[in-house]
């Protein structure tokens, strides 16, 4: 693993405990200004920007407060001069639906830029597979 990737795994790890943390400020620290997400819930265009990525994390706290966990189960980087991706699997969900469905896992991948020296969080994207 280059120390590059190492470092972006780093990052996403640091993201993964602060969303379960519900750390807005360390959910946002890596993330560039012009971030685009595509995320489960509406809308269906995704968000584009900091301040609009930056409203959609507290329902998603209030949500997770009740008990909900949110980990990484799997995280696999691959990383570039000055662009990179990683893509993980996690487990995103409350103790009964877990206890439901035990192998249900959020879907994510980043796509990550290089500013000035720093490795940013350029687009983020969320899914679950649709199991109707």
């Amino acid at each position: 693993m280059t120390t590059d990737e190492q470092q972006i795994r780093e990052q996403v790890e640091r993201w993964a405990a602060a969303v379960h943390a519900g750390d807005l400020d360390a959910v946002l620290a890596d993330h560039a200004d012009d971030v685009v997400m595509f995320d489960v819930p509406s809308p269906y265009d995704g968000v584009r920007g900091l301040a609009a990525y930056r409203e959609t994390w507290p329902p998603f706290f209030r949500w997770q407060a009740g008990g909900a966990m949110f980990e990484i189960v799997s995280l696999d980087v691959t990383a570039g001069d000055d662009v990179a991706f990683a893509h993980a699997l996690l487990r995103c969900d409350t103790a009964d639906g877990l206890a439901r469905n035990p192998e249900s896992r959020l879907r994510l991948t980043i796509g990550l830029r290089k500013e000035n020296g720093r490795w940013v969080v350029a687009h983020e994207h969320h899914s679950f597979p649709h199991t109707d």
